[in-house]
């Protein structure tokens, strides 16, 4: 462990120097991402919601929200709230 051994200003270097190494590598990936919106077709990615996806729909997963909120108006339908 090379980083062991530095004290003072030459640890304070090796730091920097890993920290800015570090941003580069994240601006990059940064930079990349964004390449990728402005030179696909519509500027933007596709959708990420689970009911949007057909792949998921086909096996069968559906969104927990959407399906929460079909068991309840079903429920509703079944009590008919009004009779209460």
């Amino acid at each position: 462990m090379y980083f062991c051994m530095l004290k003072g200003s030459a640890l304070r270097n090796f730091m920097l120097k890993v920290f800015l190494i570090s941003l580069v590598l994240l601006l990059a990936a940064v930079l990349l991402m964004a390449v990728r919106i402005v030179l696909k077709k519509g500027g933007k990615f596709s959708s990420q919601h689970i009911s949007e996806s057909r792949a998921m729909r086909e096996q069968g997963i559906t969104c927990a929200t959407s399906t929460d909120r079909r068991d309840r108006k079903m429920a509703e339908k079944k009590m008919n709230i009004k009779e209460l």
